[in-house]
């Protein structure tokens, strides 16, 4: 999979999610504003819990909004040997048993995973326990987490 096209991937699907949790957090607004969901008593917590509800999603609107305008603004730079990995790499790791996982070291959106089969590629930060240890090797390096053992192969 190329950058230019992962990269464009990964902004659809933040685009995505922002759409969605936007239409949830208007909802659950809705909800825990509700003349119907007034408390009736101490018990009646239906609006308090929309209330709790609209506030965590508008929390995590804010953070894919966030990262959603730092991917539209990431250039996407070349492999370059000397300084080894780097935000907006391309890393393909390999296990002692020769399975391969693609990884992107993003900005933002860990976890979001990209394609599927062997294409698929998964967003890590350099604030996550591997993106750590990847930062700054090189091709034929080792990285050890816990007790999984991966070979870097390739960076783009």
């Amino acid at each position: 999979m190329d950058k230019p096209s992962l990269l464009a991937q990964i902004v659809a699907a933040l685009e995505h999610d922002l759409n969605v949790l936007t239409r949830a957090a208007q909802t659950a607004y809705e909800a825990a504003t509700a003349e119907e969901n007034i408390a009736e008593n101490k018990y009646d917590t239906l609006g308090l819990e929309a209330s709790y509800l609209a506030t965590g999603q508008a929390r995590r609107s804010a953070e894919i909004r966030k990262a959603l305008v730092t991917y539209q603004q990431l250039l996407l730079r070349d492999h370059d040997p000397a300084r080894g990995v780097q935000v907006s790499n391309l890393v393909t790791l390999e296990d002692e048993d020769g399975a391969q996982r693609l990884l992107f070291l993003g900005p933002e959106a860990a976890g979001l995973k990209i394609g599927e089969g062997a294409e698929l590629v998964t967003v890590i930060t350099p604030r996550s326990p591997l993106g750590q240890l990847l930062v700054g090797k090189r091709i034929d390096d080792e990285v050890s987490l816990g007790t999984q053992v991966f070979f870097v192969t390739e960076v783009v």
